[in-house]
C-alpha cells in the first residue's frame, strides 16, 4: 500500500511558476514509477508526465514538454513537478500516481495508487 499526498497547488498568473510535491508513505517508494495527471473542469483526466523508479526515464505529454519538469527524491519519498511558463489551459486538479513497476515509463503509464489532488489555477 502506498498513500500519496499532493501539495503546492494554488493561484498563479499566466507565465508564472509553481512546484507541486507528492509525498508517499511506505518504505518501498523507490520500487514505484511515479506520474502526474490532471483533470480540468468538464474534461477527462489526462496524463501529464511520469518518471521511472530510479529517475532515469521520464515521459512528458506534448502539451507540457519544455515547460514542466518532473523529479524525485527517493530519500524523501517525494516526487516533484516544477511547472514554468504556466498557461490558463494548465488550470486543473493535479493528481499524483504511483505504479509498481521498474520498466521505463511512457504515455501508457497507469497508476496503482492515487493522491487526492491539488488545485492549480492559472489566471490570464
Amino acid at each position: 500500500q502506498v498513500q500519496l499526498v499532493e501539495s503546492g497547488g494554488g493561484l498563479v498568473q499566466a507565465g508564472g511558476s509553481l512546484r507541486l510535491s507528492c509525498a508517499a508513505s511506505g518504505r518501498t517508494f523507490s520500487s514505484y514509477a511515479m506520474g502526474w495527471f490532471r483533470q480540468a473542469p468538464g474534461k477527462e483526466r489526462e496524463f501529464v508526465v511520469a518518471i521511472s523508479w530510479g529517475g532515469g526515464s521520464t515521459y512528458y505529454a506534448d502539451s507540457v514538454k519544455g515547460r514542466f519538469t518532473i523529479s524525485r527524491d527517493n530519500t524523501k519519498n517525494t516526487v516533484y513537478l516544477q511547472m514554468n511558463s504556466l498557461k490558463p489551459e494548465d488550470t486543473a486538479v493535479y493528481y499524483c500516481a504511483a505504479a509498481y513497476t521498474r520498466r521505463s515509463v511512457s504515455a501508457t503509464f497507469v497508476g496503482d495508487y492515487w493522491g487526492q489532488g491539488t488545485q492549480v489555477t492559472v489566471s490570464s
